[in-house]
C-alpha cells in the first residue's frame, strides 16, 4: 500500500494537516468484510475523492466514518475515526452528508424549499420556526446552485441534476465544517457537474473538509486535489499525482486502466 504522510511541523500551513484520520477501520456485513484495516488521512482545504472499482467499499467508508454502519466485527470494535483529535461520530453536527440519489425517497411530498431548510433543523430544532438568518442562508444556498426559481416545486418533479443541486443547497445551508457526498455525479448533466465542482472548490478554499465518492476515472478526476484509492482496503492515498500511478491502479482494478485527456498514464 502506498501511504502519503502529511507533515506535522509547526510551520506547515494548517490546511495541510489532516482534519480527519481513519485508523484500522474494518466493516463486515454478515461476516463478509466490506472494508479491511483501512487507514488514511483527509486534509482540510482540499477536495478529496474516494475512488475504486464497484464493490470496493467506497460508500461503506463514508458511512462508517459517519457512524452510519457499525464497525464491529465478531463483537469487537474495529477502528476509529477522529476529527481534529476527537471521535467524529460524536461531532455529527459538524457534518453535511448527501447520500446517493438512489437512497432518497423522491415521492415524499416535500418542496425544494422544504428540503433546503432541512439543513437548518440541527441549528433550529424540530417544529420550531426558522430564524431570519436561517431563511437567508437557505435562500442564498438555493441561489448559489441556480434553483431559486424552483423554490415551490415538489422535489419529485425535478430532473436528476436539479435534485442533486437541491441537496447540495441543503448541505450549504447547514454551514458545516465537513462535507461528504456519495456519488453526486451519477445521472446528472454537465452543467450541474460543473456547478457542483465549482462549489466543492469554493468550500475547500474556505478551509472546509470535502470528501466525495466518485466512480468516474475520466476527466472529472482532474478536479480532485487528493485521492483515496480503495478496494476493500486502501491501495494508495495522497495527492492525485501520487495515487494515479499504474501500479496502484493495476492493484485496485486488476488490469490496465487507460486515461483519455488525462495526466495519468
Amino acid at each position: 500500500m502506498t501511504t502519503i504522510q502529511f507533515p506535522l511541523n509547526a510551520d506547515i500551513n494548517r490546511r495541510e494537516i489532516p482534519s480527519i484520520t481513519v485508523s484500522h477501520l474494518t466493516v463486515a456485513y454478515r461476516q463478509v468484510q466490506a472494508l479491511v484495516d483501512v487507514n488514511c488521512a483527509i486534509a482540510r482545504g482540499r477536495l478529496t475523492g474516494i475512488i475504486g472499482p464497484n464493490g470496493a467499499g467506497k460508500s461503506t467508508l463514508i458511512k462508517a466514518m459517519l457512524g452510519l454502519v457499525p464497525t464491529v466485527v465478531s463483537g469487537e470494535n474495529c477502528g476509529i475515526v477522529l476529527y481534529e483529535g476527537k471521535p467524529l461520530v460524536n461531532q455529527r453536527e459538524k457534518v453535511a452528508y448527501v447520500p446517493q440519489r438512489s437512497q432518497i425517497d423522491w415521492t415524499f411530498p416535500a418542496t425544494v424549499w422544504d428540503v433546503v431548510m432541512m439543513g437548518r433543523v440541527q441549528k433550529t430544532g424540530w417544529f420550531r420556526p426558522f430564524s431570519s438568518v436561517s431563511r437567508r442562508l437557505g435562500a442564498e444556498a438555493l441561489a448559489r446552485v441556480g434553483m431559486s426559481d424552483y423554490r415551490d416545486r415538489k422535489i419529485g418533479e425535478l430532473s436528476g441534476g436539479q435534485q442533486q443541486r437541491v441537496f447540495l443547497a441543503r448541505s450549504l445551508a447547514q454551514e458545516a465544517d465537513i462535507y461528504c457526498f456519495d456519488e453526486p455525479f451519477v445521472g446528472i448533466d454537465q452543467k450541474t457537474q460543473d456547478i457542483i465542482f465549482d462549489i466543492f472548490h469554493e468550500l475547500a478554499d474556505r478551509g472546509k473538509t470535502v470528501v466525495v465518492v466518485n466512480h468516474d476515472l475520466g476527466n472529472s478526476i482532474q478536479n480532485f486535489d487528493d485521492l483515496i484509492l480503495l478496494n476493500r482496503q486502501v491501495i494508495a492515498c495522497g495527492s492525485r499525482e501520487q495515487v494515479l500511478k499504474a501500479e496502484n491502479l493495476y492493484q485496485a482494478y486488476g488490469g490496465k486502466v487507460v486515461f483519455f485527456n488525462s495526466e495519468a498514464a
